[in-house]
């Protein structure tokens, strides 16, 4: 299966902040969360310090805490390992940004992972559908992809 094509250009700055988990092809670890955030911060060093929190299973469930760090490996930032085990980076492509930052989709060449996330709860329904669209023509399944729960 050929490389997931990612944006051309990622504004490092402007990607950084907080982003709602819209959808995902869950994680061991993410499977069951409600509320999810990844949230991202440029360290000085150039790397991404990363914070991931969810509750687990329900919105009054456990809160979980992870911190990956995300390591830039191309100059057009779009292409990141995320590390949450040393010296293991998971493969981390932006595949879609809109241009006012706001929805992003982080795919893996593998198509096992992917997360749909925005700058708020939620997104149009056209907009989210189109989106899924999008990722089976590049190889998902998008039976595979399940919406996150999100109450604010």
């Amino acid at each position: 299966m050929e490389p997931l094509k990612t944006v051309d250009h990622v504004d490092i700055d402007r990607f950084m902040g907080d982003w709602y988990v819209i959808a995902n092809i869950p994680t061991f670890i993410e499977k069951g969360a409600h509320n999810a955030i990844e949230s991202y911060r440029l360290d000085d060093d150039g790397s991404i310090a990363t914070t991931f929190t969810f509750h687990e299973d329900s919105f009054g469930g456990k809160l979980k805490t992870y911190q990956p760090r995300g390591f830039v490996s191309e100059e057009s930032n779009a292409v990141w390992g995320m590390q949450f085990v040393w010296p293991i980076k998971a493969d981390y492509r932006i595949i879609y940004l809109d241009e006012d930052y706001t929805v992003t989709v982080i795919g893996r060449n593998k198509r096992d992972y992917v997360w749909i996330m925005a700058r708020k709860p939620a997104i149009p329904a056209p907009e989210y559908a189109a989106i899924v669209d999008m990722l089976e023509s590049v190889g998902y399944n998008p039976g595979d992809i399940q919406l996150v729960p999100q109450r604010w």
